[in-house]
C-alpha cells in the first residue's frame, strides 16, 4: 500500500510551532498558515454554486484558506465557464508555435465566440479530447538541446482554465521559500529572497542541488494522489489526467508514459509545484524545525533550489536523507550538479587559514553568485552573469546578424538594442554594472565583425562604429534595487513571520 507523503509529513507540523530557524522576510508566507494533509474521505464543499460567478473563485480561495483540509467537489463549472476561457484565449501568445492541429491564434479568434461556446459544452459533458503534443527542441546554454512540447491551442485554453481555478486552491498552501512560477512572484523575487537569507542569518555552507530530469521522471501516480489532497471533482483530475496520457508526436510517432509531464504547457509548471510541495517543501519545512541545530535557508524555484546551513553537520545529514527522500518518489540528484560548498561571511577567512584559497561559486537562476565585500568591509553576495548565459546569447547574436547580413544598418541597430535592453531587464542587478557594459562592448564587437562581412574590401573604423552604438546601443542601467530594499517594501505594513 502507497505511503501518503503529503499526509504523514504535514500532520506532524503544528501550524504555530516555534523554528530553530526563524523565518526570514525572504521566506515570509504569503497567506497564512501551512497545508496539512488531508485524508482520502471526502471533506468537500458541497455549498458551490453550479453556476460561475465573478466570486466564484475569490470563495474558492476563501473556503481554501479556512480549512486546509477541505477537498473541493465542484470545480468544473468554473473551468467551462465562458469568461475564464475568454481571457485564457487572450492571455495566450499572439505568435506563438502551432500544435499538431496546426490551429493558430488568429484564426481561431476569427470565429471565437462559436469556438469557446463548443469548447465549453465538450468540457462540461466530459466530450472534450487531449490531442499528442507536438515535440520541439530549443538550445541551451550548455550547447544541449532542451525538448519541449507545444499543445494544441485549445488544450492552452482549457490547461489555462484549470490553473487559473487551481492556484485559487494551492496559492494558500503553498509555502514561502517557493518562488517558480507563482503569481506575483518572480525569479529576481526568489534571487532577493536567497541573498538576504545569506546575508541575514548565519550560513556558512550552502547545498547548490539539481535534479535529474525533474519534468522527465515525475511520476503520474504520486502527482494524482497529490492533487487529491484537495480536488475531489473526478472531471478535473480527468482532465489532468487526459494531459499526463497525451503523450507526444515527434516524427509522425507517438509515444506516451507513466512518468513525466511535458514543460511547454501552461499546466505543467502548477504540477510541478504540486508534486514538489508535497515530496520537498513540506519535508523540508518539518526538517528544519525539528532536525537542524542551526539556521537553514531554503529558496526554490520550480526544480532548481538551493539550501543554507549554519552547520555542516547539518548539511550532510540533510544531504544524505534527501536523497533518501526522491529515492522514495522517482527522484534523484544530479551526482555532478549537486555541490555542497563553505560560503557565507565566514568562508573567505576559513578556507585562507586552511590554505584552500578563496570560497567557491555557485549557480542559480542565471547568476553567479559569490562571497565579498562592500566597500566598507560588510559581507555580501556579489551577483554576476553566469559567463555561460553570456555566450550563449553571444553565439546567438553572431548566428541572427549573420542571417542579417544585407538588412540596413537601422534593422541591425534596432535588433541589437532590443537584445541588450532584454539582457538588462534581467541581469540588471547592483554591483553587474561592470558586466553588463562588458556585454554591450560584445555587441559592439560582433556588430563591426558583421558589417565587415558585407564585401571583402569593408573596412568599418572604430569611430563609425562608437557613432553607431551611441545611436542604437544605451549604455545599460541597474533597473533592479537591493535586495534588502526590495524585501523591506513587499514587506511594509505585513508581519515578517506570515
Amino acid at each position: 500500500m502507497m505511503h501518503d507523503p503529503g499526509k504523514s509529513d504535514s500532520s506532524v507540523v503544528p501550524r504555530n510551532s516555534p523554528n530553530k530557524a526563524v523565518e526570514s522576510a525572504a521566506e515570509a508566507r504569503e497567506g497564512s498558515g501551512l497545508a496539512k494533509g488531508n485524508s482520502r474521505d471526502s471533506h468537500g464543499d458541497r455549498t458551490q454554486g453550479r453556476v460561475s460567478t465573478p466570486g466564484g473563485i475569490e470563495r474558492v480561495r476563501q473556503a481554501a484558506t479556512r480549512d486546509r483540509k477541505q477537498r473541493f467537489t465542484a470545480l468544473l463549472h468554473h473551468v467551462y465557464d465562458l469568461d475564464r476561457l475568454r481571457s485564457a484565449y487572450f492571455a495566450l501568445k499572439r505568435d506563438a508555435a502551432a500544435g499538431i492541429d496546426g490551429e493558430t491564434w488568429r484564426h481561431y479568434g476569427e470565429s471565437l465566440e462559436a469556438n469557446l461556446r463548443d469548447l465549453a459544452a465538450r468540457v462540461m459533458r466530459g466530450a472534450y479530447r487531449a490531442s499528442p503534443v507536438r515535440r520541439v527542441y530549443i538550445p541551451k546554454a550548455d550547447g544541449r538541446q532542451r525538448p519541449l512540447g507545444v499543445p494544441t491551442l485549445e488544450d492552452k485554453i482549457v490547461q489555462r482554465a484549470v490553473v487559473e481555478v487551481l492556484n485559487a486552491i494551492y496559492e494558500q498552501d503553498f509555502l514561502g521559500f517557493s518562488y517558480g512560477f507563482r503569481p506575483g512572484r518572480s525569479p529576481h523575487r526568489a534571487l532577493d529572497a536567497l541573498t538576504v537569507g545569506i546575508e541575514t542569518r548565519r550560513v556558512n555552507w550552502v547545498l547548490d542541488a539539481d535534479i535529474r530530469g525533474f519534468f522527465d521522471t515525475l511520476d503520474h501516480e504520486w502527482l494524482i494522489r497529490f492533487v487529491e489532497h484537495r480536488v475531489a471533482d473526478r472531471r478535473v483530475v480527468r482532465l489532468i489526467q487526459k494531459w499526463l496520457r497525451a503523450g507526444v508526436l515527434e516524427d509522425g510517432q507517438r509515444s506516451r508514459s507513466e512518468v513525466g509531464t511535458i514543460q511547454g504547457g501552461s499546466i505543467s509548471p502548477l504540477l510541478a509545484n504540486i508534486y514538489l510541495h508535497y515530496v520537498f517543501d513540506l519535508w523540508v519545512h518539518r526538517w528544519r524545525q525539528t532536525h537542524a541545530r542551526g539556521d537553514v535557508v531554503v529558496v526554490r524555484f520550480a526544480d532548481d533550489f538551493v539550501v543554507g546551513f549554519e552547520h555542516r553537520e547539518d548539511a550532510d545529514r540533510f544531504l544524505g536523507e534527501l536523497r533518501e527522500r526522491f529515492a522514495r518518489f522517482g527522484l534523484t540528484l544530479h551526482p555532478d550538479k549537486t555541490r555542497l560548498l563553505e560560503f557565507g561571511r565566514h568562508a573567505d577567512r576559513t578556507r585562507r587559514g586552511r590554505g584552500d584559497g578563496k570560497p567557491e561559486t555557485f549557480n542559480f537562476l542565471g547568476f553567479t553568485h559569490a562571497c565579498s565585500k562592500t566597500r566598507k568591509g560588510q559581507f555580501t553576495v556579489l551577483r554576476q552573469t553566469m559567463r555561460r548565459r553570456w555566450q550563449a546569447k553571444l553565439q546567438e547574436v553572431s548566428t541572427a546578424l549573420r542571417q542579417r547580413l544585407h538588412e540596413p544598418i537601422p534593422a541591425h541597430g534596432a535588433y541589437l538594442r532590443s537584445v541588450l535592453l532584454g539582457h538588462a531587464r534581467y541581469y540588471g542587478v547592483p554591483r553587474n554594472g561592470p558586466r553588463l557594459s562588458a556585454f554591450r562592448f560584445a555587441l559592439v564587437r560582433r556588430w563591426r565583425a558583421a558589417l565587415m562581412r558585407r564585401s571583402q574590401t569593408a573596412r568599418v573604423s572604430w569611430e563609425r562604429m562608437a557613432r553607431l552604438s551611441t545611436r542604437w546601443l544605451p549604455f545599460p542601467r541597474i533597473c533592479h534595487p537591493y535586495p534588502s530594499q526590495r524585501l523591506a517594501f513587499m514587506t511594509q505594513g505585513k508581519s515578517r513571520m506570515r
